[in-house]
């Protein structure tokens, strides 16, 4: 009980306390808004003041404003009323000038149309000037053509031949003293110099080949020189960079290589492998070193024998090489090297008879194909290379521009190197020197045969010495002894032009006229 009076009291007075707290700051906060109501009254009337005093500021620098821009607007104008006035001046300055020359072009433009006008009159004159002229030159021609018996067109045709004829003829006759002149003494002294060089040599030739054929002792040999999967016809073809061809023909197999020391190696070392009858890889290789120290040695020989043959001395040992590689290289079925041994000798002949130095031109001749020994080596003219490898192994500069201006591919610097050309001409297109294929053969004398028949009054013709000379039998009746001379001249162009053929093709034109009556 008494602790319920405690807690009705508690509760009591707890209830008093919280009265009295309420009404205490009931009464604060009447006395705090108070302060704040007045406290912003003066806040509004100061805001009041300065947005008064902030009014009067603005509409004094507005009214600045508005001053220095109507003086600044003024200044402006008046500048530009300056600007006006100078270019109205200027306007009207360029007016007058305008305006001058407008009075000046008008005043040209009515002489121009004077003078046009003084022209045309002048042109009307010329033109009946002309009309009369021409009626003259027609009235005149008329006359003529009556006089003569002839028109206008036949009497100019006519004088045309005759002009052309008469030209013709005293050119063929003005040609044929020329040449009979040159011709007495070109070929006196050259048939003597070459038939010299010519009647101390004969040479031989042999058939050009890529191929050199093996004879076989049996069929049996070729399984052998196959060997098992083809190991030793490898083998073979990998040691000596040619190709073997065994094909159906009985008893042989072929070697065929474009390098014919490769394809000489190679046939040496079949043949001592067939000779031995042993035939494996090791085997094969062993023989091959001994093929190519046996080639080896017959080409320094083949050089040396070259050497000594031609009488010169003091040649590298590198071109004495090279010089003994040229028996294995044939130019239209022609030996490289039994050429230049007979050209050697033909142009020391004419060397010697036109009191030259004969060693030296034999030089020269001998060693004029050198470059023929590595044209499967080196690109590029034999004549250039075979230079430069005279020039690399000390000859003289006489030799190397002789060696290399042969083919006229540079120009020639002394009158050895035009000894050595004729020399390698001579060797090279003389009767038998040279084979050539048949089909190639008759063509060339067909065409030669038909180009000499298409010029007009040719009877006749016939291709002989080998297709070296051309022999053309014309018409009498239509072709004059000075007409052959212009017609020999024509072919001989013509066959330049049009053909192509080793060394010179002589053209022969033959008139002649026969009289023939029947004793009865």
């Amino acid at each position: 009980m008494e602790i319920l009076i405690a807690i009705v009291l508690g509760l009591m007075i707890g209830g008093a306390a919280i009265f009295i707290l309420t009404a205490s700051r009931q009464r604060q906060q009447a006395a705090d808004g108070e302060a704040a109501a007045n406290k912003a009254d003066e806040i509004i009337r100061e805001a009041q003041t300065k947005r008064e005093l902030l009014i009067k500021e603005g509409e004094l620098k507005a009214k600045e404003l508005v001053a220095t821009a109507r003086a600044e607007a003024e200044r402006e104008g008046r500048e530009r009323r300056r600007e006006l006035s100078g270019l109205e001046s200027k306007l009207q300055a360029r007016e007058e000038s305008f305006e001058k020359r407008v009075e000046s072009f008008e005043r040209r433009e009515a002489e121009l149309n004077r003078r046009d006008q003084g022209l045309k009159t002048r042109e009307g004159n010329l033109a009946n000037k002309e009309a009369e002229r021409q009626a003259l030159i027609e009235e005149a021609r008329g006359r003529l053509e009556a006089v003569a018996g002839l028109t206008r067109e036949e009497a100019k045709r006519t004088l045309i031949e005759e002009i052309v004829s008469q030209a013709r003829h005293d050119a063929n006759k003005h040609i044929r003293v020329v040449e009979e002149e040159a011709r007495e003494e070109a070929e006196r002294r050259a048939k003597r110099i070459i038939s010299i060089a010519i009647e101390r040599l004969a040479g031989e030739f042999v058939t050009e080949r890529t191929v050199a054929v093996i004879a076989l002792p049996s069929d049996e040999m070729k399984g052998r020189i196959i060997g098992r999967e083809g190991r030793n016809i490898r083998a073979i073809e990998a040691a000596t960079g040619v190709d073997i061809i065994i094909d159906d023909t009985p008893e042989a197999v072929v070697i065929s290589c474009h390098n014919p020391i490769r394809r000489e190696i190679a046939r040496v070392a079949l043949e001592q492998l067939i000779s031995d009858g042993r035939i494996h890889p090791g085997r094969i290789e062993e023989v091959v070193r001994k093929a190519e120290q046996r080639v080896e040695e017959s080409i320094r020989e083949a050089g040396q024998r070259a050497i000594l043959e031609v009488g010169v001395h003091g040649v590298h040992p590198e071109l004495v090489k090279l010089l003994g590689m040229l028996k294995y290289r044939y130019s239209y079925a022609q030996n490289v090297l039994t050429h230049s041994i007979e050209a050697a000798f033909i142009c020391g002949s004419m060397a010697a008879e036109l009191g030259l130095n004969e060693k030296q031109a034999r030089r020269a001749a001998l060693l004029h194909d050198i470059g023929k020994a590595l044209t499967h080596e080196i690109e590029g003219s034999h004549a250039l290379i075979g230079g430069e490898l005279a020039r690399k192994y000390g000859e003289s500069a006489k030799i190397v521009n002789a060696i290399a201006a042969h083919h006229e591919e540079v120009k020639a610097e002394t009158i050895l190197a035009p000894l050595v050309d004729a020399a390698d001409a001579l060797s090279g297109a003389r009767p038998g020197a040279r084979r050539e294929v048949l089909e190639s053969y008759v063509k060339r004398l067909d065409d030669l045969e038909t180009i000499a028949k298409s010029f007009r009054g040719v009877e006749k013709c016939f291709a002989v010495q080998a297709g070296r000379e051309m022999r053309v039998i014309v018409e009498p009746n239509q072709v004059s002894d000075d007409d052959t001379v212009m017609l020999a001249r024509d072919v001989a162009k013509k066959i330049e032009a049009d053909m192509t053929y080793p060394g010179q093709i002589k053209v022969t034109v033959i008139r002649e006229t026969r009289a023939t009556e029947v004793a009865r």
